[in-house]
């Protein structure tokens, strides 16, 4: 590594990670490298959708005119229309979200990491130990090398082991671990004629994000893929409380049938329990959130993404405010390691405070989704149709002149 340049560490290669991978990387006072547990770069799940605001912070850290989302074969949303889907009104429009576009997870990952050198990215590094020095940060791995660096960001996702680092020291009692949500899902990707064939045409005439709201649980429909594939998903609420051992769950026709047990009569259950169970093995996997989060940072080790705010996804809006988190606008201003702790603290003080909001918000909303607080139409119109105002609307700009202004005062009070 060039000891002349400020050495970032990043830990874990998802979309966050290579998000702020992407940020650093072209900044010639940085010397960044990426290490991920598993044996290969990957994304779980299916579709993510990415908002305006969500763009315009990846436009800051990959220009779009290079075709990334294109690439990536994302759909333009029209809007994410979202409807009742049982009772007597069933099939009523409650409300069209305005909305971004729908991609691939694994896709977008795939773009993010094309820009990046090959050398600076290290699979199969399981990290075990943070060593704090007075000269940066030594990391561990489980092959037995060891490697120091400047700076540490954790971007590992819900079961962070740099968000334990960041923790170690909490008062008993306090517990800022990862904790069910409260809500269960099961996704599936399907080509775009069989869900047609199964859900009616008249579903697809328009590329938009379908949303079917209802008594226990709710259903989500949409594009990706150039317009090839179809993402299906169910999610409820774990009455039953069944993620005490393992974040996954065998689910078979009965368990949906009883999930979507008033829906059965509606325009759409049956078609999408059949889709649901189209796949090899039908698994359900616990939704979990980081309920609580007193700091995104500690000294020179600091927290991005799920590993600082994971979410459950009701809110639809997990990877794009993890773009957002990219810090790359900080470190291009920091012109030595000493610097750093003032980015972070000026990260934490603009970025926490509106990722709580998401994690908060999203619990909510999902009660609200699964008709926990009634199913009447005016009600639930009135209800959504300023609920992603606060980050649909978020002036991006501003955002990251405040956190400059931020890290400006701290660097100058150190």
């Amino acid at each position: 590594m060039d000891s002349k340049r400020i050495r970032i560490a990043i830990i874990g290669g998802g979309l966050a990670g290579a998000s702020v991978a992407n940020g650093l990387f072209h900044l010639p006072h940085i010397e960044v490298h990426v290490f991920e547990s598993a044996p290969e770069f990957y994304e779980r799940g299916a579709a993510a959708g990415i908002s305006l605001n969500a763009q315009r912070a990846l436009n800051a850290i990959i220009p779009l005119d290079r075709g990334v989302l294109q690439k990536a074969g994302a759909v333009p949303m029209n809007s994410s229309r979202i409807i009742l889907g049982s009772g007597k009104d069933a099939g009523t429009v409650i409300f069209d979200l305005r909305t971004g576009v729908c991609v691939h997870r694994a896709s977008l990952l795939r773009e993010l990491l094309s820009p990046l050198p090959k050398e600076i990215l290290h699979p199969n590094k399981q990290l075990v130990a943070i060593n704090p020095k007075s000269s940066g940060v030594e990391l561990v791995f489980k092959d037995g090398s060891k490697y120091e660096f400047d700076a540490v960001i954790g971007v590992d996702g819900i079961f962070s082991f740099v968000r334990q680092h960041v923790f170690r020291d909490t008062a008993p009692g306090e517990d800022y671990g990862p904790s069910p949500a409260g809500f269960w899902d099961c996704r599936n990707l399907v080509p775009l004629d069989k869900a047609k064939s199964t859900l009616g045409k008249d579903l697809f005439e328009d590329d938009r994000r379908y949303s079917w709201v209802s008594d226990g649980a709710f259903i989500i429909h949409d594009i990706l893929e150039d317009r090839t594939m179809v993402q299906c998903i169910v999610s409820a609420i774990d009455k039953k409380q069944s993620f005490t051992k393992s974040r996954k769950s065998l689910l078979v026709q009965q368990d949906l049938k009883e999930t979507l047990n008033t829906w059965l009569g509606g325009p759409i259950a049956s078609g999408m329990i059949d889709l649901t169970l189209n796949q090899p093995d039908t698994y359900k996997y616990s939704q979990w959130e980081h309920k609580a989060t007193p700091t995104y940072f500690e000294d020179r080790v600091c927290l991005v993404g799920d590993a600082a705010h994971a979410s459950s996804s009701w809110m639809g809006a997990g990877a794009g405010i993890a773009i957002e988190d990219a810090i790359s606008k900080l470190f291009a201003n920091i012109s030595s390691p000493k610097e750093i702790t003032a980015a972070f603290k000026a990260y934490d003080t603009v970025r926490r405070l509106r990722c709580q909001r998401v994690v908060d918000s999203s619990r909510e909303t999902g009660l609200l989704f699964c008709g926990k607080y009634g199913l009447d139409v005016a009600e639930l119109r009135a209800e959504i149709s300023t609920r992603w105002n606060f980050i649909l609307d978020l002036d991006m700009e501003a955002h990251q002149q405040e956190a400059m202004e931020c890290f400006t005062q701290y660097k100058d009070n150190q």
